[in-house]
């Protein structure tokens, strides 16, 4: 059986201003929490560690050593 996109992550690679699809998916798991943050609702990212996450308060938190 076939998986559509929408049941799998999508591979992105982060940059300072946005991110790009390397692998087509609807969302993509908070490095933190692993929630699934669909991706037009995906706004906090690093472009050093290459992770996405689910809210400011975890991004703030795990940049901080905190998570």
């Amino acid at each position: 059986m076939l998986m559509s996109s929408a049941d799998r992550p999508a591979k992105l690679a982060y940059g300072p201003n946005g991110f790009r699809v390397l692998s087509s998916g609807h969302y993509v798991a908070c490095a933190v929490t692993g929630e699934q943050i669909p991706l037009e609702a995906l706004r906090y990212w690093s472009v050093e560690r290459q992770e996405p996450y689910a809210t400011a308060q975890i991004a703030t938190r795990r940049l901080l050593g905190e998570a």
